[in-house]
């Protein structure tokens, strides 16, 4: 017959053991929570960066830019820059136009490496990154590149009437802009890699989906997406609205007129 010193501490032990069970469960559950609460935080903040860039006319990214579009990135200030060699990194999210036209469910995404860290003197900055055309969207659809040796990349031009379209730079598949202490301007990220953030996907979405299925507009946006997805309509929209006053969508090019005397 099992004694009762020997039953008290069985009945102890099952205890602390259904205690344990129920702390890890709940420390789960806790960092879940915590882990949805970032990547919330995170997109709400790159629509902050974008909302509070394009406010200014004179300093904000071209409307050309904007308007041509094909993939827009941002990583919020919660950027770290190592102080001396690399060690680079920062998370954010990029959306891209789908072929409806309309822009994907953001993609969560990561930076590291490059030499901006010095450039921009070691502290924590908010990054843009537009891609202008269809090979620099292949690139970004990989997963994975880089800046400057598998994607072509320059400092974008500032100012949201600059006249973008005549500029050297928008040869490059990918215009990089920094803000710091309240400066917004064109930066050089060349070297910097751009990758899919695996994990955070996983808790953005509940399962893992693969970059590509995301930005083609083949994953449903969730509805912590909505105020950077609005934010980059907003100003797409916006340039394409004005470029329309002006007349400026009316009146096909040459090459337009041409392409469609063949149809």
């Amino acid at each position: 017959m099992i004694s009762m010193k020997a039953a008290v501490s069985r009945l102890v032990l099952a205890l602390a053991a259904a205690l344990l069970v129920c702390n890890v469960v709940a420390f789960g559950a806790d960092d879940k929570d915590k882990d949805q609460s970032d990547i919330g935080k995170r997109i709400e903040a790159s629509a902050t960066v974008l909302n509070e860039i394009m406010a200014t006319p004179d300093k904000a990214i071209p409307d050309k830019i904007m308007n041509d579009a094909k993939c827009v990135a941002v990583i919020p200030s919660m950027v770290k820059v190592a102080l001396v060699f690399g060690g680079n990194h920062g998370k954010g999210v990029a959306t891209c136009r789908t072929e409806a036209g309309t822009w994907s469910a953001p993609a969560p995404i990561t930076i590291t490496g490059g030499s901006w860290g010095l450039q921009i003197g070691g502290q924590a900055v908010d990054l843009v990154m537009i891609v202008t055309n269809d090979n620099g969207m292949q690139h970004l659809l990989q997963s994975k590149f880089k800046l400057g040796a598998d994607a072509s990349a320059a400092a974008g031009p500032v100012g949201r009437d600059t006249a973008a379209d005549t500029d050297w730079k928008m040869k490059a598949e990918v215009l990089t802009y920094s803000r710091a202490r309240g400066v917004f301007a064109g930066i050089d990220l060349n070297g910097a890699a751009i990758t899919q953030d695996k994990d955070e996907t996983r808790v953005l979405y509940g399962s893992f989906e693969p970059f590509a299925d995301i930005l083609n507009g083949k994953v449903p946006p969730p509805n912590s997406s909505e105020p950077f997805l609005a934010a980059v309509k907003k100003y797409a929209g916006q340039a394409r609205d004005r470029d329309k006053e002006h007349g400026e969508l009316s009146t096909p090019s040459p090459k337009q007129a041409t392409a469609s005397a063949h149809r």
